[in-house]
């Protein structure tokens, strides 16, 4: 079964190198090594893989692969994960993805990125690294099932008590992870109130408990570690329970699924020592409580 390939390159490139490997199964990353492995969504179909040499121009690998990531995003394709060297894992992590060998591919380990991306299907990567003198794209596309079909709602609906197709990278990470922080909420300065706006992390966060009744959520919020713990912890709170009633009145989602707590400055995921680190522990995160014998 052919499938259209889901984004060009869009700069010079050298003659693309193809592999293929038929049906194969495929596991899509959603975070960084950790734990001895690196976590991901298993995909089963057609995996395709294609690899560019680029002249040497004086991009960057961010350059490199600013253009994909948006294409993909064009091509109405969910990011489910991305990251650079240090942040993926280093070593560890390049070493778990399936790279085509060199010379037609080649990873820098002190200079590449990656991007996991899904449509219903369809699940991508993209990884890009840099030598002295040339660039390296690699794009790995897994599309259809067995059989030939697309797996989809409409062709593939979910068992009982199975959670639909993840559509979104919200909801990936909440599946592969149990946890997601929802990066895009914002709040006044030391205020608890969450500010208008629509925010695409409540819209995904509301579809995904909508679709799964049976799952709880905790929505824990954090600060960064200016004042006193007593003052960050009920800050915390109530700004968790800020984003809780706004799911439960804009986004009419049961109550009975969230609960709203408050750490304060205990779980910090960025140094406090700078205003960036700061800016990184001042979030909201959204963590799964329920397991399956609980639902």
């Amino acid at each position: 079964m052919a499938a259209a390939w889901p984004i060009d390159v869009p700069y010079a490139v050298q003659p693309v190198v193809v592999t293929s490997e038929g049906t194969a199964s495929f596991v899509l990353p959603t975070g960084p090594f950790a734990n001895g492995g690196v976590p991901g969504m298993r995909l089963e179909g057609l995996l395709e893989q294609r690899a560019w040499h680029v002249e040497e121009d004086g991009r960057s690998t961010l350059d490199l692969l600013a253009p994909l990531r948006a294409s993909l995003q064009v091509a109405g394709f969910s990011l489910i994960f991305e990251c650079d060297d240090d942040e993926c894992g280093g070593f560890d992590f390049r070493y778990a993805l399936p790279v085509i060998p060199e010379p037609e591919m080649h990873v820098n380990l002190g200079d590449f990125r990656f991007v996991s991306a899904i449509r219903k299907g369809e699940g991508v990567t993209i990884l890009v690294s840099k030598s002295a003198d040339a660039g390296f794209v690699q794009i790995s596309h897994l599309y259809g099932a067995a059989g030939g079909k697309t797996p989809g709602p409409e062709t593939a609906p979910p068992k009982a008590k199975e959670p639909p197709l993840i559509t979104s990278s919200l909801a990936a990470a909440l599946e592969a992870e149990g946890r997601a922080a929802l990066e895009d909420l914002e709040f006044a300065s030391g205020s608890a109130a969450l500010s208008d706006g629509a925010y695409s992390s409540l819209q995904e966060l509301a579809e995904w408990l909508r679709a799964n009744p049976a799952r709880r959520i905790a929505l824990v919020g954090h600060t960064d570690a200016a004042g006193s713990l007593e003052a960050n912890t009920s800050l915390s709170k109530r700004r968790a329970e800020s984003v809780e009633q706004r799911l439960v009145s804009d986004f009419k989602v049961s109550s009975a699924q969230i609960d709203a707590l408050g750490v304060g400055y205990l779980s910090p995921r960025a140094t406090n020592q700078t205003e960036e680190g700061r800016r990184k522990n001042r979030r909201v995160e959204a963590v799964v409580t329920s397991t399956p014998s609980s639902q």
